[in-house]
Parts: C-alpha cells; sequence; structure tokens
C-alpha cells in the first residue's frame, strides 16, 4: 500500500494529468501528418457537429480558459480552418465557425484520429476506453461541485 509519505501516487490530479499527457502525446503522434493537434481536431470536431458557437461556449465545452481556446484558434483562424464573427444580436460575442477549409482537413485527419483511438483502445481495451470516457465526463461534468 502507498504511504501517506508517496504522495503524488494518492494524488488524483498527478495520476489524471500523468494518464492524460500520455493519451495526448499518442493522438498528437498519430495525426501529425495532418497537421493538427488533438486540442484543434477536437475544436474543430465541435465546430462540425454542433455548428457555429461562441467563444465561450467552445470554452466552456472544452474546458478551456479563453486565453488557452485563443491559443488554439488563432492558427486554426490564420490557416482557414475557422472564421470568427461578430454575433448578430450582441455584437460583443464572437462566434467560431468551421470553414470548408477546416471541414476538408478535418476529414484528412478523421483516419489518422482512427488510427490514435484503435491504438488507444488495443491497448486498454474497448469496455475499458468506454468506461474512462464515461467517467471522465462525469467528473468534467462536477466542474461547480469541484470549484473551491
Amino acid at each position: 500500500m502507498n504511504s501517506a509519505k508517496d504522495l503524488p501516487a494518492l494524488c488524483n490530479c498527478a495520476r489524471i494529468r500523468r494518464a492524460s499527457r500520455t493519451i495526448t502525446r499518442l493522438y498528437d503522434n498519430c495525426l501529425a501528418p495532418s497537421g493538427l493537434g488533438v486540442n484543434q481536431f477536437t475544436l474543430l470536431g465541435y465546430l462540425n457537429s454542433r455548428g457555429p458557437m461562441p467563444m465561450n461556449r467552445l470554452a466552456e465545452l472544452l474546458a478551456m480558459d479563453r486565453a488557452t481556446l485563443g491559443h488554439n484558434v488563432r492558427p486554426l483562424e490564420r490557416d482557414g480552418l475557422l472564421e470568427l464573427t461578430q454575433g448578430k444580436d450582441d455584437r460583443r460575442v464572437r462566434l467560431a465557425q468551421i470553414t470548408p477549409a477546416g471541414h476538408k482537413r478535418l476529414d484528412a485527419a478523421k483516419p489518422f484520429w482512427i488510427a490514435a483511438q484503435r491504438a488507444f483502445e488495443g491497448a486498454i481495451g474497448v469496455e475499458e476506453a468506454a468506461t474512462i470516457r464515461r467517467l471522465m465526463d462525469t467528473v468534467a461534468d462536477q466542474s461547480s461541485a469541484l470549484a473551491v
């Protein structure tokens, strides 16, 4: 059993971050030929499946602060994969929308993402991977309860 002196072994955050870095590395390596990182792939994926949305909503879905989201959006906007427009009802709102070039890049990246999914599920197991996704959704959905 882990002793109280071995705090990293007991720390939920440390363990989740360690796993997250490992998984991110897998997906980023698999997606590299597409020119997208996993954060950018996911961002475009949300815009593709859910349509244009305010930056605040996109940041919420990705559990990112606005500065980190901006860091991920800028290269996508520069490369013409998404565009930002002003809201129709409120000009202060910035709407993010995937472009035709973004749809094309996302489609080209999907086989690389599928390879990452298969590698992860091959190593962890399909049912275990589904359980991990459910558990992580449970954690993310508790953001207000976990706020200090």
